[in-house]
């Protein structure tokens, strides 16, 4: 979980993803045609991707991936993030961060 803090600290849009997810691209590919640079971890890149990917199950992601952080807060996986969209949340909570002007 400490991991997880320093990873979106700092970030106003933080996406945990896997290359051949295709929800985890679908929601990249929304956040950055909106224009927001987040960061992304793809966790079957880096190193000890399988233990953050257990950190995330234990904070209730499921599945693990793709998660979303919106200043820092956990929003959640694909559903939750186009939830927000749908109903024009979304935009807002960016603006909120500094994600989008």
């Amino acid at each position: 979980m400490e991991k997880i803090q320093k990873m979106i600290s700092g970030k106003p849009v933080v996406i945990f993803s896997n290359n051949s997810c295709c929800m985890s691209h679908t929601i990249k590919t929304l956040f950055l045609d909106f224009g927001v640079n987040p960061a992304i971890y793809e966790l079957d890149e880096i190193s000890r991707g399988k233990e953050i990917e257990n950190a995330l199950s234990q904070l209730g992601c499921s599945p693990t991936v793709p998660v979303v952080f919106i200043g820092g807060q956990l929003v959640g996986g694909a559903n939750q993030v186009m939830s927000l969209h749908l109903n024009r949340s979304l935009v807002t909570m960016l603006k909120r961060v500094g994600a989008l002007i």
